[in-house]
């Protein structure tokens, strides 16, 4: 099961904001005719920027199935065997370490010893009830 990313209104504001204040930038200097063409290099490092960005905007997304937790942000990737999941920490957030995430009202999930990935699934309750199915081994912490 496929469970997109919670978009947190500030992430949203920072990410689409500076997006189009990039993309105004770049326009209306070509447009005017003030960027000249030894500064090409400047915007297509500013286009890289922008699509870097929204990558990671609409790009971010998890899925649940037997295998383990697969998880999707932008260029970053990766995945986590259900086995390997001991603890899910629902009403804190992770401030230091992975956050494939674009909200702050996310989960932590721990697993191995010591690892801990931080991810906002669209709706927390329907993701712990998707993992439970899974593993009903898995620990569900709340604060």
């Amino acid at each position: 099961m496929k469970f997109e990313s919670k978009k947190d209104i500030l992430f949203s504001v920072l990410v689409l904001g500076l997006n189009g204040f990039l993309i105004w930038l770049t326009v209306s200097g070509l447009i005017s005719g003030k960027i000249e063409k030894n500064e090409y290099g400047v915007i297509i490092l500013l286009m890289l920027v922008v699509i870097f960005l929204f990558w990671l905007y609409f790009g971010t997304s998890y899925k649940l199935s037997e295998e383990g937790l697969i998880y999707r942000s932008g260029p970053f990737h990766g995945k986590i065997s259900l086995h390997r999941i001991r603890e899910i920490v629902v009403g804190q957030t992770l401030w230091v370490g992975f956050r494939p995430a674009t909200s702050n009202k996310g989960l932590i999930i721990k697993y191995n010893k010591y690892d801990e990935i931080y991810i906002s699934p669209n709706t927390n309750e329907a993701f712990i009830k998707k993992i439970l199915e899974l593993n009903d081994e898995i620990k569900i912490t709340r604060h």
